[in-house]
């Protein structure tokens, strides 16, 4: 069953989930931004570049207004990776890319400063921007669905950078999306004694798990990992 998520809905999460992971990673020692994340290979500092192209983005296609329906929605467009602007491209060149970009600040405070300055230009962007149905990567997709989608992002690798420091948790509504769009990806609810973060960590295989939390996972009808 298709999920929709409301523009207004979907914007509440969207900020506040931005407004957390900026919280979150802001003031750290610089060495700190240098720890290892839950991105195998990346760390903290990778993370936050890669946040900030996403969001850069994101904001375009909040503007892409299209007559056409939607053809997907907030969970269905985890199902299929964006298209590619290089052919001979893989995960592994767009994570290098990444690790190229965050490796030309200076010292890892000025990727955090970035990201702040430009989240608070998409913030604004997306708070002006007119519900309807828009393209983005390949789709066509409700601009609550999109703004759903991009929550997730952010609460996903805002418990990627809480892997070595401490840090304020995500948002708890952009985190209750992120366990929801798990589940749907899984095609079954994960236990309910397990906390959002857990679930999420585990549903999109950032943790291994333990014996029974492996075993739980196994038994699910699309077993993790979901969502990249």
């Amino acid at each position: 069953m298709p999920v929709h998520v409301d523009h207004e809905a979907g914007l509440a999460a969207f900020g506040s989930a931005v407004d957390a992971l900026l919280t979150a990673v802001n003031g750290w020692p610089e060495q700190a931004y240098w720890a290892p994340s839950h991105c195998r290979g990346w760390s903290v500092v990778d993370v936050v570049v890669h946040v900030h192209l996403g969001l850069q983005e994101a904001v375009l296609g909040l503007f892409d207004l299209v007559e056409e329906p939607a053809d997907t929605d907030a969970v269905g467009y985890w199902r299929s990776s964006p298209p590619a602007t290089d052919p001979q491209a893989d995960g592994l060149d767009a994570a290098a890319f990444v690790r190229r970009v965050a490796a030309a600040y200076r010292r890892p405070s000025g990727a955090v400063a970035h990201l702040a300055a430009t989240s608070r230009g998409v913030l604004r962007a997306a708070g002006r921007a007119t519900p309807g149905t828009v393209a983005f990567q390949g789709h066509r997709l409700g601009t609550g669905d999109l703004l759903a989608t991009w929550a997730v992002e952010v609460a996903v690798h805002h418990l990627d950078v809480g892997r070595g420091p401490a840090v304020d948790p995500p948002a708890p509504d952009a985190l209750a999306l992120a366990r929801r769009t798990v589940e749907e990806l899984c095609g079954a609810a994960l236990p309910a004694s397990w906390p959002d973060a857990r679930a999420v960590l585990l549903g999109t295989g950032r943790v291994d798990g333990d014996a029974a939390e492996r075993r739980a996972l196994a038994a699910l009808p699309t077993p993790p990992p979901v969502l990249g």
